[in-house]
């Protein structure tokens, strides 16, 4: 099966910056997509940024132009640069992958981090 471990969450004040990693491993073949959602209290999980191979990254309208994401493929690692964050930005946001294993696809979820952004 495929784990994926998280860092990189915390606490900053608004207009501060903060970056998320993700490592998959495991019994992989290959990813074919990583990304990062995000769940606030009270609300539905909600896709922040997902990057495909050979597909331009994708992103929340509310994230455009702050956030960024990236792909290591060598490491099989993820990572979530978020620039002048807001207090809206607050969550706790998940790693997703979708990769092939030995029996065919398999989605990964990671444990979450907590992303805290004071005013």
């Amino acid at each position: 099966q495929v784990q994926l471990v998280e860092s990189g969450g915390g606490l900053v004040q608004a207009g501060g910056s903060l970056r998320l990693s993700c490592a998959a491993s495991g019994s992989i073949f290959s990813i074919n997509a990583m990304g990062w959602y995000r769940q606030a209290p009270g609300k539905q999980r909600e896709l922040v940024a997902a990057i495909t191979s050979g597909i331009s990254p994708n992103y929340a309208d509310s994230v455009k132009g702050r956030f960024t994401i990236a792909r290591d493929n060598a490491k099989n690692t993820v990572y979530l640069q978020m620039n002048s964050l807001k207090p809206e930005d607050t969550a706790v946001y998940y790693c997703h992958a979708n990769a092939r294993i030995i029996l065919g696809t398999y989605d990964a979820w990671g444990q979450g981090t907590q992303v805290t952004v004071s005013s």
